[in-house]
């Protein structure tokens, strides 16, 4: 059989769930029964498996199976409206993905036009267009220090670093530290594109236990010496899915875990900006603003940022501010992988700081946040303890776009999401957050950024009318 027989199969599987052959939340057959349907070897069928979860596909679960992800890339978003329509005889509800989380303010769009137009005069083009090295310049190293300055902490500009997103900035940071087969800690629910990432760098996740202020540094120090680590990726501030914040006790715990076992850090702060001055109520916190854990442990910790969350996904830039000993191994790394920012996204991300435009959008975007968690909580029926009127309980913080939604116990998460998405609406089954195999939470995450308000209330309505349904009976498993 062909080298790439594997992914002429996993292309036809790929279609079948773009046409709605295969649908949301549908359980697809073993393996070996998959590759007896399909007259492939089991072992081809076992990558064919692998690349569909590469994709996003699908999503496995330990001990009940492999499942249709809700949003399949969305060729199918309106035949699944148009099947759901159909069953309830009345017009199609609008498909609306809670998976994406790109948050856009109006009026952002105008204040980012008026930075980018001194780039179009043809001499000041020309430069922008230009390769730019990992180091960028020193415009756009002082101003990457002003924007992740934060309590009291500043990276030296000398020592940082771009990449031309925030992925490409993890990714840079993982490869250069871990060497194929090293293990990486990360939060026992984490975000989802490092399972990625790991994968394609050859790198294993070792899952570290999480509780009210993420992760647990005893559970740390235990998974490093039952086996060496190579890195941990941390998200101290807002971590994505659960919206958990870590107080300034626990970051010094965690940075003297460092220390001792001679782990380096990759500290993910990307969604830190919805924070101006860090949460109130958390043991250790103090009363003033959270610092990095760059700020407790600088010579074990790899800061990483992105402008996408702040301004927007299709033109951003991602930073790295680098421990002293580790700045020449990272910009190989991002030289090796060809994950180096372009020249005309550093320039345009210098006059976005400069005129005050980051700084604009960030406030506003708070304030959107705030809201879109008003909207939640009313919706979903949120009391302030975080239970929801149709069961389960919303884990969010007032300042999150996100939330993470652990089911009423009558709902298993797969079947939840396929009738959530029978309904047009698209959620994330928790099970993609899941770093290992002994985790399949019945939970969801829900991105609040992406649809207009008006539109989200509507959609978390639908989902609350799901979850005070039957699991299976028509109208809610679709």
């Amino acid at each position: 059989m062909r080298r790439d027989e594997f992914r002429r199969v996993a292309d036809e599987v790929a279609a079948e769930i773009a046409s709605g052959v295969l649908r949301p939340g549908e359980r697809l057959p073993t393996q070996r029964a998959f590759a007896r349907a399909r007259g492939i070897a089991n072992s081809t069928a076992i990558r064919v498996y692998g690349e569909l979860t590469r994709r996003g596909l699908v999503v496995g679960e330990v001990g009940r199976g492999t499942f249709v992800r809700a949003s399949a890339p969305h060729a199918g978003g309106a035949a699944l409206t148009e099947r759901a329509a159909a069953d309830a005889a009345g017009p199609p509800p609008p498909a609306v993905n809670l998976e994406l989380n790109y948050p856009v303010t109006p009026g952002q769009s105008e204040l980012m036009s008026k930075g980018l137009a001194p780039l179009l005069r043809p001499d000041v083009l020309l430069d922008a267009t230009r390769t730019a090295a990992p180091a960028g310049t020193p415009q756009a190293r002082d101003a990457a220090a002003e924007v992740l300055a934060r309590a009291g902490w500043r990276p030296e500009p000398e020592r940082l670093l771009f990449a031309g997103n925030g992925r490409q900035a993890i990714a840079a940071a993982l490869s250069s530290l871990c060497g194929p087969g090293g293990r990486v800690g990360v939060e026992e629910l984490t975000y989802p594109l490092v399972k990625s990432i790991a994968g394609r760098i050859g790198v294993r996740l070792v899952p570290v236990a999480v509780d009210e202020q993420g992760m647990v540094p005893e559970a740390l120090a235990d998974a490093h010496r039952s086996a060496p680590l190579s890195a941990v990726y941390v998200q101290p501030t807002l971590q994505n899915p659960l919206s958990v914040t870590a107080g300034e006790g626990r970051r010094a715990q965690l940075a003297a875990v460092l220390r001792e076992y001679g782990i380096t850090a990759v500290e993910d702060a990307t969604w830190g900006f919805l924070v101006p001055d860090g949460p109130r109520g958390l043991p250790g916190s103090g009363p003033g603003p959270l610092a990095p854990l760059a700020a407790h442990a600088p010579e074990r910790t790899v800061l990483v940022d992105s402008l996408s969350k702040r301004l927007a996904p299709g033109l951003t830039v991602g930073m790295l501010a680098a421990p002293p000993g580790l700045v020449e191994t990272l910009a190989d790394g991002l030289r090796a992988g060809a994950w180096t920012a372009p020249a005309f996204s550093l320039e345009a991300a210098v006059r976005w700081i400069a005129d005050g435009t980051v700084a604009a959008v960030v406030e506003a975007k708070r304030a959107d946040a705030a809201a879109r968690q008003r909207i939640l909580r009313e919706r979903l029926g949120v009391d302030a303890a975080g239970r929801v009127r149709a069961g389960g309980r919303v884990r969010t913080d007032p300042g999150a776009y996100y939330c993470w939604w652990d089911l009423p116990s009558r709902w298993r998460a797969e079947p939840f999401v396929a009738a959530s998405a029978a309904r047009g609406v698209a959620v994330t089954p928790g099970a993609a957050f899941a770093a290992g195999g002994h985790l399949t939470p019945d939970a969801v995450r829900i991105g609040l950024a992406s649809p207009p308000t008006e539109v989200l209330g509507e959609a978390l309505g639908v989902l609350a009318e799901v979850a005070e349904g039957v699991p299976g009976a028509t109208g809610a498993a679709g």
